[in-house]
């Protein structure tokens, strides 16, 4: 998109595209035709100068007044008029300006040498001289205010981008091997941090970059050596630094471009600007703020001494660690070594051996008294059988008479006489033979058969 207060290149072509008609010259002794355009321009057809002027004049008043901020770098005053060079706060390039009387006397304070203004300007061309002068419409100062509180505009817009976000800060590297240093030439603040660095920690090294630290150029030559060393690979952490100053001195490092450029390293960022008070807008940005140029050399490197304190208390909290574990460990050992257990194992042993043997005692006289229980037992059941055997009536003088069949005779009149028969005494067998029964008993005869 165009800047609509921006002046636009002179369209000299612009009779020629509107259809008026081509321009004469009547002072050659009469009408001659002039290029339309110049383009059309020629070495045989050149325009006179005036015309040029007036195209010039006619185009740079067509332009709008513009507002521009600078610093006043010089003031010339001469009755009712003033001239004034204006510089840029970041860059370097200047404009005359002419400031009328009327206009000055509206200000509240005298320009001054070094004073920050902001002015309506719109250009303005002379044809006698073809001098190209910046009219100044209206100007005012910028005051300490002014600046606090565009700083604080800013502030609030980076902020709510999440510019400043406590998730974006990267840790510092706990011993870093080289460490940037953008700062002013010759500056003390440079001189602080390589001392006292050095003195805490030796073997550190450093890449410095010698910038402008305030003033014109600031913002470009400190950008600039930030994205140098952050493409260093050898860059472990980045300090800008510089001494204390006045805000205006110090305004640089609330620029938008500067802080953008430090929230956009991959290389963590160490802000040592001014004072404790100072609080530039880097400081927001950056990885870690330091109050002081001292303070970033001991935020950044330890102190060989404090980390040779360090290991020695840690060797010693180690020694007492392993001491303690190591008699604590003893003391359970031995209160394990002194149970019974452990001090006559033997005695479990025999204890469970006496188990053993009274449980064998005890099954030895139960099986004894059950063998015992049980024979009676069986005597008394032999008894018992013994009583009903008939061996038993056999044994008490009675026998018993079988037939050839092995049938017992029961009945005499059943046996017919010369029936052989068995007869079974209580030991031993004897054979007979039936006789005819006697009339008057109803046993049986018998005879021996040989």
């Amino acid at each position: 998109m165009k800047n609509e207060g921006a002046a636009q290149p002179p369209n000299f072509a612009a009779g020629a595209a509107t259809g008026t008609p081509p321009l004469v010259d009547a002072r050659q002794g009469g009408p001659t035709t002039l290029p339309a355009t110049a383009a059309e321009t020629t070495a045989e057809r050149p325009w006179p100068l005036h015309l040029l002027s007036e195209k010039l004049k006619a185009h740079l008043e067509r332009a709008p007044a513009a507002w521009v901020e600078g610093q006043v770098i010089e003031v010339n005053r001469r009755s009712n008029m003033c001239f004034v060079t204006l510089r840029d706060v970041d860059a370097e390039v200047s404009l005359p300006l002419t400031i009328r009387g009327n206009v000055l006397s509206r200000l509240e304070l005298p320009l001054e040498h070094g004073s920050r203004v902001v002015a309506q300007l719109k250009p303005d061309f002379w044809l006698k001289t073809g001098r190209l002068s910046m009219q100044t419409w209206q100007i005012r100062q910028v005051g300490l205010g002014d600046l606090l509180a565009r700083i604080e505009r800013l502030r609030h817009l980076l902020a709510a981008e999440g510019l400043f976000a406590a998730r974006l800060r990267k840790p510092l590297p706990l011993l870093p091997h080289r460490i940037g240093l953008i700062t002013g030439r010759g500056s003390d603040a440079m001189k602080d941090v390589l001392r006292n660095a050095s003195l805490r920690w030796p073997a550190v090294e450093f890449e410095v970059r010698e910038v402008a630290v305030q003033g014109v150029g600031c913002v470009g030559q400190v950008t600039a050596a930030l994205a140098e060393l952050d493409a260093l690979p050898s860059v472990d952490v980045i300090i800008i630094t510089r001494g204390g100053g006045s805000l205006e001195d110090l305004l640089p490092f609330s620029s938008e471009e500067m802080v953008r450029a430090v929230a956009a390293t991959r290389t963590p960022v160490v802000s040592a600007i001014g004072h404790e008070a100072d609080r530039p807008l880097i400081d927001e940005a950056a990885d870690l703020r330091a109050s002081t140029p001292t303070d970033a050399a001991k935020r950044v490197v330890p102190d060989v001494a404090e980390e040779f304190q360090r290991i020695r208390q840690s060797r010693a909290q180690l020694s007492r660690a392993i001491d303690t574990l190591v008699s604590r460990e003893t003391e359970r050992l031995n209160h394990l070594r002194s149970r019974p257990v452990l001090a006559q194992p033997e005695g479990m042993v025999s204890v469970r051996s006496d188990d053993v043997e009274r449980l064998r005692g005890r099954a030895r006289q139960a099986a004894t008294s059950a063998v015992a229980r049980d024979v009676d037992r069986v005597h008394h059941l032999r008894s018992q059988v013994r009583a009903l055997s008939p061996q038993n009536t056999l044994d008490r003088g009675y026998a018993v008479v079988q037939l050839a069949d092995g049938s017992i005779a029961r009945d005499a009149a059943n046996v017919s006489p010369g029936t052989l028969l068995k007869i079974r005494l209580a030991r031993g067998d004897l054979a007979a033979s039936a006789l005819a029964p006697s009339p008057d008993s109803p046993s049986t005869e018998t005879k021996d058969i040989p």
